[in-house]
């Protein structure tokens, strides 16, 4: 489908402008066009700018969409979820509200591990039937793009029927669908006290066969007390490396571990969650071009601190907020939910939230190049919100603004 979207009272761009993500103060600038226009065909962004720049006739078999009155961003980029789950935790979520912690009740056999025996249990179909639904409504709120981990089932056959699970969706679905091999999201309960064996079944096993089989662009490991420490975290990234993987690293979420830094010494993509980041991890990873992948929903569901976002911002880096939605610690798929946590908890401005929701999740994800501003040679993914100004997305919160999501050029209906 050829489109063309005129009259736009407010083009938000995100303009990269050849760089591959946004840092420290260039995350206010977001390239605003008043109105605009913007041009696709055949899924791709063929024009934008001023409508009085406008010269070109467009031929018939291009559709034309009236913006007027209405704001038009980049469709919102999550690159950090854990969307394919079976089973619920709502009795955890009221355990919590009574004062239990995440590390109390992981200790119970809740949290991650209570949510693998439904996982185990699940067929690949029922797994992406739920993960459909969920897509749908992440879509309908202005997601394009968005990163899956496997993780929930931590044994051979299971993470690799999540893999396969999410493969297909990325061929099946209009939404764009990253994958991440996250096997090491906790050790399983048969390898209790057993750690070491666990991580030489993913290294010597499971591992090479993911990369043999191309199941997952990215591998991510929870460095985290109690779960994996950076010894382990390292061999298993490495392992991850060799077989073709690219790396994203659980860090610093509980407790100082220097997750950050181990991801920038190992070149990842990016590091997530940080609200225990050390002064040390936010220089190594701003010198090492580490995306900062912040998690506002975490915090606000848990009740926990939220990662420095000035102090990262401030000291030059590049930053992404994700939704992190998953059925224990932040059951909402809502970017624009997000960006509000994260302009009043965070201390983010609604520019900085909005240039971390599209460009530099698309960073977190190493498709900047493709998606994530509105710019000549990217994809066509769009939102058109109606809101009189972008700052509206954040500031009213608690309500859905978009009205049209286009994918690849084309209009989409639900």
């Amino acid at each position: 489908m050829n489109l063309f979207l005129k009259n736009i009272s407010q083009l938000v761009t995100v303009a990269a402008r050849g760089k591959t993500a946004k840092t420290g103060a260039d995350m206010r600038d977001l390239g605003i066009l008043t109105d605009a226009g913007v041009l696709s065909r055949e899924g791709k962004i063929a024009w934008v700018g001023p409508m009085r720049e406008w010269q070109g006739t467009l031929p018939l078999e291009v559709a034309e969409l009236d913006a007027g009155g209405m704001t038009v961003l980049p469709g919102f980029v999550d690159s950090h979820t854990h969307m394919m789950f079976a089973g619920s935790r709502e009795k955890e979520f009221a355990l919590r509200s009574e004062g239990a912690t995440y590390q109390q009740i992981a200790e119970a056999g809740g949290g991650i591990l209570s949510t693998i025996g439904h996982v185990r249990a699940a067929g690949k179909k029922a797994l992406k039937r739920q993960t459909v639904r969920y897509m749908n409504a992440m879509m309908r709120s202005g997601t394009t793009t968005v990163e899956i981990k496997s993780g929930y089932g931590l044994d051979m056959d299971s993470e690799i029927k999540m893999l396969e699970a999410i493969a297909e969706l990325g061929v099946e679905e209009l939404m764009g669908v990253v994958s991440t091999f996250l096997g090491a999201h906790a050790v399983p309960p048969e390898y209790s006290g057993r750690t070491g064996e666990y991580v030489a079944l993913l290294v010597d096993t499971i591992i090479p066969y993911v990369g043999r089989k191309k199941l997952a662009r990215f591998c991510d490991v929870f460095c985290e007390k109690g779960y994996f420490d950076l010894d382990e975290t390292e061999r298993v990234l490495r392992a991850a490396r060799t077989c073709g993987m690219d790396l994203k690293v659980h860090a610093d979420e509980l407790t100082p571990m220097g997750g950050a830094e181990l991801a920038a010494r190992l070149g990842a993509v990016s590091a997530d969650h940080l609200e225990r980041v050390s002064p040390a991890g936010i220089v190594a990873m701003k010198e090492a071009g580490v995306v900062a992948g912040l998690l506002p929903g975490v915090s606000f569901f848990l009740n926990h601190g939220y990662a420095p976002a000035r102090a990262l911002i401030d000291g030059g880096g590049a930053v992404a907020i994700a939704s992190d939605f998953n059925p224990g610690s932040c059951m909402s798929w809502s970017m624009p939910m997000m960006m509000t946590i994260a302009c009043t908890q965070m201390r983010m401005t609604p520019e900085e939230a909005i240039t971390a929701s599209t460009l530099n999740g698309a960073a977190a994800l190493g498709l900047s190049g493709e998606i994530g501003s509105i710019e000549v040679g990217k994809r066509a993914d769009i939102i058109i919100a109606d809101v009189p100004d972008y700052r509206f997305l954040a500031y009213h919160f608690g309500t859905n603004h978009v009205r049209t999501i286009i994918k690849n050029g084309t209009i989409l209906e639900f």
